[in-house]
């Protein structure tokens, strides 16, 4: 930069040259430099964007975070340097990437300014001796004194305050002291831009009226009471919204401020508050009991409109429940009725059962009484082998049913296989006698030289590859051949294929058989013992018959 304050560049080439320890103590000469003018003037001005334009308010930004504890002049430097940096950047016209000034610069210097108050107000809170306290709360008086000098420069920022993190931890504290300075920067960012309050995350907002309502709750001093009522009176007449808000997320808000802050010293403030509060209770109060007056006229309304519906459509729901009635008892009464008739029916085959058991066994007694006792045995084995030929007439006969049923599947599939194979086979018989191609086919749109041409080709294509010469009997007599063949390869495979059926049948009869063989001897065995049995009673009866 042309024509440059000497002091300004030296300065600077002190800071690029010394160490990082050093630089602090030597940005504190920007104050005698920006003293040097009278504020306002363009004399300052030009000192100012002198001082950004060789990055020393860029140096201020970045020493901020420096500790402090074991360097010259103590926090009472960093407050020193906090102070500067809010008169270096209020009333600094940029004209170099005025963005990055703005948008990037700026944000970071209050972060900065923010995170050395919160480290001054640690140490204010754990120092015991009075003095250092006194130093401690100077140092974090100066710092927010900066912050508010720079957001007061540059509307923009108070917005930035309140989103920050560092300044909701600043606030959310129970020292007195500090917690009176941090109310007094949210005063001042109200007075210097209201509106913020309308644009800052909903988050942000709750977690400052959380703060504030809690003071109201839990503190006793009437300083702080104080404060805080006015910082709440101040949100109200500055918005409704802001007031439904206090009401509607604060319940027990009006009934804590009459109580516990009445009297105080302040009633002048808590009155107009608590005016604002009943007022827009009162408000709502009328609007919910309009809202609710509407609602019972639209139920009402449509509850009528229901019941009209509901009555002329009665005697058609009548006739379906009457029909629906009906219907039902009629199916339960069929039901009912199948069900006596299963039950009649079972009865009936279980007595036609018994009846024939008691006629068998009738016969059996009266057969034995004729028949002589030597010709007993005969007459058991006769009897066992029709028992024997009754039960597998029967289970053969269940056996070929299960087998014709299992199989009727596959016999459809094999004929509907058939059925298409055969319409198939006269399709392309159809086809291919109407592609019977005579010898020569006669081009279309060719000339005769161009047809000449072609032939000749197709003569000399023939005589290179000459094709094997067949007669008329020697080709009629391979198909005869053929066709011998192909009818003993099917003779052969269906005798194949009829032995093996065979031999499936004969091995399922021959297993069941078996099987028959195995439940006769048990039923054979069975019967002779209850033969013998009552031979031996007959015999007992006739003796005693004859003695």
């Amino acid at each position: 930069m042309a024509n440059a304050d000497p002091r300004v560049l030296l300065l600077a080439r002190q800071v690029a040259e010394s160490r990082d320890e050093d630089v602090p103590v030597l940005l504190l000469k920007l104050k005698e430099i920006l003293n040097s003018a009278s504020s306002g003037s363009k004399e300052s001005k030009k000192i100012r964007q002198e001082i950004h334009y060789y990055d020393l308010t860029q140096y201020c930004v970045l020493v901020l975070r420096q500790d402090y504890s074991r360097l010259p002049g103590g926090w009472a430097t960093a407050a020193r340097l906090a102070e500067i940096l809010s008169h270096c950047c209020v009333g600094l016209e940029v004209k170099e990437d005025p963005e990055e000034f703005y948008k990037k610069f700026l944000p970071s210097a209050i972060d900065n300014l923010l995170f050395l108050g919160r480290r001054l107000q640690a140490r204010f809170i754990r120092a015991i001796k009075d003095e250092e306290k006194k130093g401690f709360l100077h140092c974090f008086h100066t710092v927010t004194d900066a912050i508010c000098w720079l957001f007061g420069g540059h509307i923009q920022l108070t917005e930035c305050v309140l989103q920050n993190d560092h300044f909701l931890q600043l606030l959310i504290t129970d020292d007195i002291e500090t917690a009176m300075i941090m109310m007094s920067v949210l005063h001042n960012i109200l007075k210097v831009n209201s509106p913020v309050l309308l644009c800052v995350d909903e988050k942000f907002l709750h977690s400052v009226l959380d703060e504030l309502v809690y003071k109201l709750s839990s503190a006793t001093n009437p300083v702080i009471g104080n404060a805080a009522t006015k910082l709440l009176l101040l949100l109200a007449k500055f918005s409704q919204q802001l007031v439904k808000l206090l009401t509607t997320r604060y319940k027990g808000l009006k009934l804590l401020l009459s109580k516990q802050w009445t009297g105080k010293g302040f009633d002048r403030d808590l009155s107009q508050l608590l005016d604002l509060l009943y007022l827009e209770q009162s408000d709502r109060k009328e609007e919910m009991q309009r809202q609710h007056q509407a609602a019972c006229l639209i139920q009402a309304t449509w509850k009528g409109f229901q019941t009209r519906k509901r009555l002329k459509k009665l005697p058609q729901a009548v006739t379906a429940l009457q029909r629906s009635f009906r219907a039902k008892r009629k199916q339960e009464l069929q039901h009912l009725k199948k069900q006596k008739e299963d039950e009649a029916l079972k009865q009936e085959m279980q007595l036609q059962r018994q009846r024939a058991m008691r006629h068998f066994h009738e016969r059996q007694l009266a057969l034995l009484e004729i028949i002589h006792a030597s010709q007993m045995d005969k007459h058991i084995q006769e009897m066992e082998e029709k028992s024997a030929l009754t039960i597998q007439r029967f289970w053969r006969g269940y056996r070929a049913r299960r087998y014709f049923h299992q199989q009727k599947q596959s016999l459809k599939e094999y004929k509907a296989a058939v059925t298409i194979q055969r319409a198939a086979c006269k399709f392309i018989e159809k086809r291919r006698k109407k592609r019977a191609l005579s010898p020569w086919k006669d081009t279309k749109g060719l000339a005769d030289e161009q047809r000449l041409a072609l032939k000749q080709k197709v003569d000399d294509y023939i005589k290179l590859h000459p094709a094997s010469q067949m007669s008329e009997e020697m080709s009629k007599e391979l198909h005869v051949q053929a066709q011998e063949k192909l009818a003993q390869f099917l003779l052969r495979s269906s005798l194949d294929r009829r032995a093996a059926q065979r031999r499936e049948t004969l091995l399922a009869q021959v297993n069941t058989d078996v099987e028959l063989l195995m439940i006769n001897r048990w039923l054979i065995y069975f019967h002779l013992l209850w033969l013998k049995r009552k031979i031996r009673a007959m015999q007992s009866e006739s003796d005693l018959h004859f003695h």
